[in-house]
């Protein structure tokens, strides 16, 4: 127990930096913008959702299927709503719990010695935990683990109670469900039941390769033939129904996510594709080099048999297969000293030499850990409980290490990134038993003192190394602006760009269109980058420019629904009706199949239907504008804000002389946002009108109180006072109006117009000239 709590507690010690970090990267769009996450939505929409809050069977859906994640997550902004520091600390002591429990399972291999501990320590310490542990969307990778080893842990007891109790089953139920907990976190964590499948045969009965068919064949064990049958049928059954769930259709990604799915060459694409798991081990043999994102460029292509990284392909398989040969090769021997086990190094554990006899003949299948009956409780012989050998436990780590990577390796389907560190978090099990299993043997087999501890201190020292790194790599995970700028040397195109973003949030313009134009050096057809430094532009009226990076960004991604509507709306404020028009049109028709993010596609669409309807309403053709915002409103999705969109639906039927249906429209515009300044103002209008003169003036009151720096407001209840006779409080709110939006054509002119009807002549002429240095070419009145 000191060993897991130990371990747990440098886990829990390492990652309370992140305590304090923000939201970062993915937890934008798996928190902060995710409708599932919200108390007005449905519980159970997180059941028909994938992680980011696409609904499964959308074509544009990322097939992540994690809703315990994801409930989690509700949970977390239940409680706390969007303060990170809840977030990461759920995150933090899931890491530990996890910890805790690799330590209990590798002491059920290792023994209780300071191999366990270093084995532990390894794991709480590694730094390719940090994406999963730092960035809140790891939380699927480091939950999927803990349940993960749960049921591995069963299936350990099923099989050490199996014909000797009859809760062994209890023990295999156990194994299922926490096996499809573990998958219901994430898609890899089924894959558990096949590391358990590797701990019956060859390390509980310590079966070689050719002894496995001669076992099935003259059916030696039954009872081992059933669990494996049993475990074979749960993981075929959650991988069908999670595959029906999903709607029987693998995801679709963008060639920038994965290029090297996206390569018509097919050599390239096997050689990146052998590569990539070296790449993946060296990161979790020297976790030096890290970034938040590994897509696009970061690993160029393998294209030709002549690249040197070929090489290493060949000595990591090389590598694998000789740990496989050594774990799986004949019958492994048992060695005594004195008549006593060693392991960890010493006596009373796992064996190492002194003398040696066949553990196992091919003949003789017999479990190596026994059970309570073999333990002398139905007969009265004791027997001595050995831990596995160290052939076994290569065998087992080899496992853990591979297995749960399988998904990743684009073998069955292409997976939506090239290296990603946190789906390292469970094969990083297998690498940490794999590292302190090898330090164990050559501590054991080397007899100097000096060269023992020289082993020892060395895989100490790895661990200290690891931690420093882990700490300093936490630091990173603080906010967005250092994750980013930590990413440029891996992935410049992809970090240089989230950066601009970043910069431009903090109003840092000059340094966030460097950013943007840095990112598109490096890749100059980023649609994304090219709409975000057209934005840029647009906001700082470089509208130019920022036509042609809008134009650019659409020649890249013809679906980019946000492009066309900031074309559109820059072509309207120019007086190209027509062309805006056209715009407006041509992004209404586009669909939402096989996109990234329907949501925000749709919200697009619905703004550039708005716009359009809006333009109708400016050209007087009200029933054209009425028969857009209808459309908008049908193709509205859930997270848009209606309010406006209702607005202009009254405006168009106030125009149309139907009064009840403005009204109607009016209030579902205050309905969904109460203090919407605008529903104020018409909505007082109509009351004006239809005699409801203190109810009208009530809500213009409201929208001045709503915002006492809006000049609007001021005008709008000045026009109705003046239609009331009441000139002199017209007069005062003309005055104010003006001053507060001096620089406003129709506000200045207006208001002059108000003073002169009140008989203020030589106010109004003040504004009149006002209006016309602002208009020079209005002739004034």
């Amino acid at each position: 127990m000191i060993a897991e709590l130990v371990s747990s507690a440098l886990g829990l010690a390492l990652y309370l930096n992140t305590l304090s970090a923000d939201f970062c990267y993915d937890d934008s769009r798996a928190i902060k913008t995710n409708q599932d996450l919200l108390p007005e939505t449905p519980w159970t929409h997180i059941f028909y959702n994938d992680f980011w809050g696409t609904l499964l069977t959308h074509s544009g859906s990322h097939k992540s299927y994690r809703p315990l994640c994801t409930l989690s997550f509700r949970l977390n902004h239940a409680i706390g709503g969007l303060n990170p520091w809840s977030y990461h600390l759920v995150n933090v002591l899931l890491h530990a719990a996890v910890t805790g429990l690799f330590t209990s399972f590798s002491k059920i291999l290792l023994g209780d010695g300071y191999w366990t501990f270093m084995a532990g320590l390894m794991f709480a310490s590694h730094p390719i935990h940090t994406e999963a542990v730092a960035g809140i969307v790891g939380r699927a990778d480091v939950g999927a683990s803990l349940f993960f080893l749960l049921s591995l842990l069963c299936y350990m007891k099923h099989c050490s109670t199996r014909g000797a109790s009859a809760r062994t089953w209890g023990w295999f139920l156990g194994t299922g469900l926490c096996a499809g907990c573990s998958m219901l976190w994430k898609e890899q964590g089924v894959t558990v039941l096949a590391v358990s499948a590797v701990y019956d045969v060859f390390v509980f009965h310590r079966l070689k390769m050719k002894q496995i068919l001669p076992t099935i064949y003259k059916r030696k064990n039954l009872s081992l033939f059933l669990s494996i049958s049993l475990l074979t049928f749960w993981g075929t059954s959650l991988l069908g129904a999670r595959l029906y769930w999903m709607g029987n259709k693998p995801p679709s990604f963008s060639n920038s996510d994965n290029p090297a799915a996206d390569s018509d060459s097919l050599l390239a694409r096997t050689l990146t594709f052998f590569y990539l798991p070296t790449k993946n081990l060296w990161l979790l043999l020297c976790p030096d080099t890290l970034s938040f994102d590994w897509s696009m460029d970061a690993i160029p292509l393998l294209k030709t048999i002549c690249d040197w990284r070929n090489l290493h392909t060949v000595a990591f398989y090389t590598g694998l297969l000789l740990l496989a040969y050594y774990g799986l090769k004949s019958p492994s021997v048992e060695r005594e000293c004195n008549g006593k086990f060693v392991t960890n190094g010493k006596q009373n554990a796992n064996g190492h030499s002194c003398h040696s006899e066949v553990e196992y003949r091919n003949s003789e299948i017999k479990p190596s850990f026994p059970s309570k009956v073999e333990n002398g409780i139905k007969n009265n012989v004791s027997q001595r409980t050995r831990l596995p050998s160290t052939e076994n436990i290569v065998v087992l780590s080899l496992s853990l290490l591979i297995i749960p990577f399988v998904p990743a390796t684009n073998l069955f389907f292409y997976v939506g990134f090239v290296i990603a560190e946190r789906v390292l978090y469970i094969p990083s099990m297998g690498f940490c038993l794999l590292i302190t299993v090898g330090a164990r043997a050559l501590y054991v087999k080397v007899q100097k003192r000096f060269l023992k501890s020289l082993i020892f201190y060395a895989t100490a020292t790895l661990i200290v190394f690891y931690g420093l790194k882990t700490a300093i790599r936490n630091g990173d995970w603080q906010n967005e602006e250092m994750l980013y700028r930590s990413g440029i040397k891996v992935n410049p195109a992809k970090a240089w760009g989230n950066l601009g973003n970043v910069l431009k949030s903090q109003s840092k313009i000059s340094e966030a269109e460097s950013a943007y134009r840095n990112a598109l050096y490096y890749r100059s057809n980023m649609a994304d980058m090219l709409y975000n430094l057209g934005l840029l532009l647009q906001e700082n009226s470089r509208f130019a420019e920022a036509l042609h990076y809008y134009k650019l960004a659409i020649g890249s991604r013809p679906t980019l629904a946000s492009a066309y509507l900031n074309t559109g709306i820059i072509l309207m404020n120019q007086g190209k009706t027509e062309e805006a028009r056209r715009t407006f049109l041509k992004c209404s028709e586009i669909p939402d199949e096989n996109l990234k993010d329907p949501h925000a596609h749709k919200s697009s669409v619905t703004s550039c239907l708005y716009n359009l309807g809006k333009l109708y309403h400016e050209q007087g053709h009200y029933e054209d504008a009425l028969s857009v915002y209808k459309e908008a409103i049908q193709k509205m999705p859930r997270q848009f804000a209606p309010q406006s969109l209702y607005n202009m639906m009254g405006e168009a039927y106030m125009r149309l002389s139907k009064l009840p249906e403005a009204e109607h429209w009016y209030m579902e515009s205050l309905r969904s946002k109460t203090d919407h300044i605008p529903a104020h103002l018409t909505y007082g209008k109509l009351l004006a009108l239809t005699g409801r003169k203190s109810e009208a003036e009530k809500f213009f009151l409201k929208a001045i109180e709503l915002d006492p720096t809006k000049g609007n407001c001021y005008m709008h209840y000045g026009q109705f006072l003046l239609e009331e006779a009441r000139l002199i409080e017209a007069a005062e709110m003309a005055k104010k109006a003006a001053e507060l939006d001096s620089t406003e054509f129709d506000v200045v002119f207006n208001a002059a117009h108000m003073l002169r009807q009140a008989s203020l002549n030589e106010a109004a002429e003040k504004y009149y000239d006002l209006a016309a240095k602002l208009r020079p070419n209005m002739r004034q009145i």
